[in-house]
């Protein structure tokens, strides 16, 4: 699966202007089955794909928490961060090649405010905000050592989706189902799902195919009405209208496929017979009412809500049928300060949201046996610095790079399992580094594929998520 879309496009085309037919008993005929596979997907873009190895996981959940949750008050406890409380920072911090969004050199330390308590085998430190985690502690690896190179949020989300920090680069979900495909007939194999006060900075850019074919960017779904827009048909187009439509359309674009190769034809044909299966899958997947009472009780979930819960639920019901790819973003993790509270309230509330569906989502795919090749991840773009924001009556934390926390679970991932170490004023890492792009690799690893080796051809250049950098994260696999 390292050779790109238009490379085996290309071998199509020779057989065309050779005359030779392209009718796939032909070609199978002619080249075999790895002949016949590559026809399948250049008319199927979606279709599966055996990755370079075998895989340990084969689907990826990732909880995006947009705009940067605090390490500091969730994972990384640092009493030295009291103790220094209200004191000037140390000078180290502000090297002349150190830049941060807003605060300036002589920001003063600000002390955390919240308890943490020891849980599980590794005695892992979790803040009081999020008891449901601490349960499951055992479950999941801690990567405390995270870092990445942007500061400002748009740019960050991109890097830590994309592994670039502009737009035009394929995101992590589409990479994923460009190399793998879709096991799901009737659904998109990359879809997303938002939840919070606003949508995330940077927006549909970070679930964009980039330029890889288009029928790999996400799909979002709405968490109320109906989840995609214009799915449902018009008053007096019934079904066989409908269908009489989609045949006459898939005829000519068929045709037309033929004759250019042209990718976006194909994802064309895709979308359109997609859209008539999704006209019944879809109101299907949203109906989490048909879930048990224990289950919604589980997630805290509430049929006809958007909220994180009910996305939570609904990214279980999507990896049960088959999606490759699920993204839950969920945002105003932003916390510059509030009055005289420090970081209180806000933190509270989206730590409450978020705390028992995520841990819900891990007990409920374990309990089916969906957890083993299931990729769970929790993160957003960056971490909080250790020295205060003062913006007239608010005092909060500003952006860093430098360190932050993520967590994962499942899909071949070491649980009960802490990596990474900082300093004692969790200002930077110290031991066991983990950067964007080896997060990338390793998932990649995972999930079967060789890094360097999933490529795409773009402008006379192969193309990779992890670009000319990564290493796979050995220490972090079970």
């Amino acid at each position: 699966m390292d050779q790109a879309v238009t490379q085996r496009l290309t071998r199509r085309h020779f057989f065309r202007d050779c005359g030779v037919g392209l009718g796939s008993v032909a070609l199978g005929n002619l080249l075999g089955r790895d002949a016949q596979a590559a026809v399948d997907r250049s008319l199927n873009p979606l279709a599966v794909a055996s990755p370079h190895r075998g895989a340990r996981a084969k689907n990826v959940i990732f909880m995006f928490m947009a705009g940067g949750p605090s390490q500091l008050e969730l994972f990384d406890h640092k009493p030295k961060l009291r103790e220094w409380h209200g004191k000037p920072s140390p000078d180290s911090f502000f090297p002349k090649e150190k830049s941060f969004a807003f605060i300036k050199k002589g920001a003063k330390i600000l002390g955390g405010q919240q308890e943490f308590g020891t849980h599980g085998q590794t005695g892992v430190e979790i803040s009081k905000l999020l008891p449901h985690l601490a349960s499951v502690s055992d479950e999941v690896c801690f990567l405390k050592g995270m870092v990445t190179d942007v500061f400002n949020h748009g740019p960050a989300k991109l890097f830590m989706n994309s592994g670039f920090n502009a737009p035009g680069r394929p995101s992590m979900g589409s990479w994923l189902t460009y190399g793998l495909g879709s096991e799901s007939q009737d659904l998109p194999g990359f879809v997303v799902l938002q939840s919070g006060p606003r949508g995330p900075r940077a927006g549909n850019a970070l679930w964009s195919s980039g330029f890889l074919p288009t029928s790999y960017q996400g799909v979002p779904f709405r968490g109320t009405g109906d989840p995609i827009l214009n799915l449902t048909s018009p008053k007096g187009f019934d079904s066989a209208k409908q269908k009489d439509f989609f045949d006459l359309v898939g005829k000519l674009n068929r045709e037309r496929l033929d004759i250019t190769g042209d990718p976006e034809i194909a994802t064309r044909i895709n979308a359109y017979e997609m859209a008539y299966r999704m006209q019944t899958s879809a109101p299907e997947l949203m109906d989490i009412e048909s879930e048990s009472k224990s289950v919604l009780k589980a997630y805290g979930a509430e049929p006809g809500k958007n909220s994180f819960a009910n996305n939570c639920l609904l990214a279980r019901r999507l990896v049960e049928r088959g999606v490759r790819f699920v993204q839950m973003y969920h945002t105003d993790w932003d916390d510059h300060g509030n009055p005289n509270n420090y970081l209180g309230a806000p933190l509270e509330k989206r730590c409450k949201e978020i705390d028992q569906p995520s841990v819900a989502l891990v007990n409920d795919l374990k309990q089916r046996g969906l957890l083993d090749d299931t990729i769970v991840i929790w993160g957003g773009e960056f971490g909080r610095t250790p020295m205060g924001e003062e913006r007239k009556n608010l005092t909060g934390r500003d952006h860093h790079i430098s360190a932050f926390t993520m967590w994962a679970a499942g899909g071949g991932i070491k649980p009960g399992a802490v990596y990474g170490k900082t300093d004692e004023f969790g200002f930077g890492v110290v031991d066991e580094k983990v950067h964007v792009h080896d997060l990338h690799a390793t998932l990649l690893d995972l999930l079967g594929f060789d890094h360097e080796k999933l490529t795409y051809r773009f402008q006379g250049r192969d193309y990779r998520l992890t670009d000319v950098h990564g290493h796979i994260v050995q220490d972090i696999l079970a």
